[in-house]
């Protein structure tokens, strides 16, 4: 492997973007019309500029998490890019105010920009750079079927089938009534067809009473895997339904920190897990948590950030699924190619990611 250059923090330039969505969220968490982005660009002495970006769902998020990074950058100023130094001494001193909410979340953004500003100064894609490989990896679309009116399920089911020629794709589960989600699924599995896999997602909408029934009620629809089903830190009502369902319990994207997601491991709460780079604590926190998966042998997927967990799940042993939302593409200049369900992995340096400039502008706020 090649010998990294020493690089040197010298600053970061935030900016905050709101991309219209194609299809708006309709989901329990809300409804969104649109989408918002924090840019992250780290700036080395060595003029070397490491790339990321947060999904923070609030516009008005960017007011208190943009200053945590700012914080962050400024104690570390004129050091050595060290992502893994960066990250201990960052959380210790986080031990003040706590190691989750905004803290986390801004140390994971830094921290992803300062794995591409490596990758970069070797000159190798970031899963090159972990050990892995680029390539293809399998993924399922997630960019649509919401808590819609259950007959517009069927023609956006087959639309998202075809936007990359899919094996995969997600819909949201939770309704009222269990007659409309039955019926949801009945309407998308008429137009997809039994050989599509269809994921479904409660989005922590049901109670414990509410998801006893209602998982109980879909056990037999051949759903892939329920994902949070109830509250996302309720560890041991999730392992009382991952015990008693048939349907895999997919859990993750919203567990702060490799620590807590150890909990959930030790707790059985899921059969499945799926990391959020925002919460899990960027790369650093991915490898850390991908690690306890895997030896726990615990099937691993993706949550948002599809750019940069590509490369993280071909590093990571018990690799699933990569989650595809195409959110972010207008502000990419080139966007990850998807085809017959596969995401590639592109070759260029770092994580791939670098700002179309003219969209950037154009989405600013």
């Amino acid at each position: 492997m090649k010998k990294i250059p020493k690089l040197t923090l010298e600053s970061v330039h935030i900016r905050a973007v709101s991309v219209p969505l194609r299809r708006p969220i309709v989901a329990k968490v809300g409804q969104f019309d649109e989408w918002p982005f924090i840019l992250i660009d780290v700036k080395t002495s060595e003029g070397i500029i490491g790339r990321s970006y947060l999904e923070p769902y609030l516009k008005n998020a960017v007011r208190y998490i943009g200053p945590a990074i700012e914080d962050i950058v400024e104690s570390f100023k004129g050091k050595p890019l060290a992502p893994l130094d960066m990250y201990r001494d960052a959380m210790s001193t986080l031990h003040l105010i706590g190691r989750q909410g905004v803290s986390l979340i801004a140390m994971a953004g830094l921290d992803m920009a300062i794995w591409d500003a490596l990758a970069k100064a070797v000159d190798l894609p970031l899963a090159e750079l972990l050990g892995g490989s680029t390539g293809k990896i399998r993924t399922y679309n997630t960019n649509g079927c919401w808590l819609l009116p259950t007959d517009k399920l069927a023609k956006e089911a087959e639309e998202l089938v075809k936007e990359g020629n899919f094996s995969a794709i997600k819909i949201r589960l939770g309704r009222p009534k269990l007659a409309d989600d039955l019926k949801a699924i009945a309407n998308v599995r008429s137009a997809i067809g039994d050989d599509i896999h269809l994921m479904c997602d409660f989005n922590q909408g049901q109670t414990l009473q509410e998801a006893i029934a209602r998982c109980h009620a879909l056990d037999d629809q051949g759903l892939y895997w329920f994902e949070e089903p109830i509250v996302y830190d309720n560890y041991a009502q999730s392992a009382q339904l991952t015990r008693e369902l048939k349907t895999p319990v997919q859990i993750g994207e919203n567990i702060y920190g490799p620590r807590s997601f150890f909990d959930a491991v030790q707790a059985k709460a899921a059969d499945l897990y799926m990391p959020d780079l925002m919460r899990i604590g960027g790369v650093t926190g991915w490898m850390r948590a991908a690690a306890i998966a895997g030896a726990a042998g615990h099937p691993l997927s993706s949550h948002l950030y599809p750019e940069v967990s590509a490369h993280l799940l071909k590093a990571s042993e018990s690799a699933d699924w990569l989650e595809w939302r195409d959110w972010g593409n207008p502000l990419i200049a080139e966007p990850f190619e998807v085809k017959d369900g596969y995401a590639t992995i592109p070759s260029r340096p770092g994580n791939g990611i670098e700002w179309d400039e003219a969209a950037v502008r154009k989405y600013a706020y």
